[in-house]
């Protein structure tokens, strides 16, 4: 078990011109693993750099945990109100909320310090971002297993994913859930719409569930797929989030979703293995694995030629 860390209980902590009065540092919000806010908040402090890309300019979903895993977290978007002056929002319409939601940007340590502060063990943005916010910069295969499943079926699913993604010649990045999961990004460099990513993903969630119909579904509901794995494909729509690269999850153990080399994708593979604590020395070793997914894109044609020209 891991040695509590003494705290004061509120600290100041100066981020270029911004001060932040960071509160209750002292509370544990993992208290079979002793792990503080105040050491979430360090964790973020010195993942700064790799997360940040990865957040910058995209509208941010709060997942809120204020009071450490034991109690249920809440969703926070509409930040109307309720930021610094110096924090960056974005106005996005919103049919179902009867008007515009004001969501926090987070481009720089000082905001997802404050996100932190909040409560926020757990990073979630948007797959888009501001200048483009119909036209997402990846999509994502998520690999979520039911209760029955083990994560050896979750490795198979991953790699048969991988396998379908390379005949189509599509280049594609794996990283821990965080959970009990694989999620698996391919770039599209903001060329498509959320739509048509939906739709290429779903080629890829069926042609894997034609491989591996004993154990997978693309079928949403529990009840009716079973204890399947379910190859999730609906991650891919506008203000739909995913927990990010780097991003602690409010779990025991403290684990973070983590990059992957394709080749690390084999029996012996464990979630566990990834946590507040392991992952910023395997980064300063290994460097950012996911920097691809910013890059240029896929070009959805050229791929599903590519898969028609194939034997899958």
């Amino acid at each position: 078990m891991a040695k509590a860390v003494a705290r004061d209980k509120d600290r100041v902590m100066k981020v270029g011109k911004i001060e932040l009065a960071l509160t209750n540092q002292d509370k544990l919000y993992f208290p079979k693993d002793k792990i503080t806010k105040g050491d979430v908040i360090d964790y973020y402090n010195t993942m700064h750099k790799y997360i940040l890309p990865y957040l910058k300019d995209r509208p941010q979903s709060l997942m809120r945990t204020p009071n450490g895993i034991l109690e249920k977290g809440f969703y926070h978007k509409d930040m109307r109100g309720a930021v610094p002056s110096w924090a960056k929002t974005i106005k996005v319409p919103s049919d179902s909320h009867g008007g515009p939601i004001e969501y926090l940007i987070c481009n720089d340590k000082a905001t997802l310090l404050y996100m932190n502060n909040l409560g926020c063990i757990e990073i979630n943005p948007w797959n888009s971002r501001v200048q483009k916010l119909l036209y997402p910069d990846y999509f994502v295969i998520d690999i979520d297993p039911a209760d029955k499943n083990t994560f050896e079926q979750v490795i198979e699913v991953a790699n048969v994913v991988h396998e379908i993604l390379e005949k189509a010649k599509a280049p594609s990045f794996c990283k821990t859930s965080g959970a009990t999961g694989l999620h698996i990004y391919v770039p599209l460099g903001a060329k498509y719409n959320y739509d048509q990513a939906s739709q290429f993903a779903n080629i890829i969630a069926v042609l894997t569930n034609d491989i591996l119909p004993k154990f997978t579904s693309v079928v949403r509901n529990l009840q009716k797929r079973g204890q399947k794995i379910y190859i999730d494909f609906l991650q891919n729509k506008r203000g739909q989030t995913l927990s990010s690269v780097y991003s602690l999850r409010p779990r025991e153990g403290a684990p973070a979703s983590t990059p992957l080399l394709w080749k690390e994708v084999k029996k012996g593979l464990h979630p566990s293995d990834f946590t507040i604590k392991t992952l910023p020395k395997r980064v300063e070793k290994v460097g950012d694995l996911f920097k691809g997914v910013l890059g240029k894109g896929i070009d959805i044609e050229k791929c599903l030629d590519n898969l028609a020209k194939g034997s899958i």
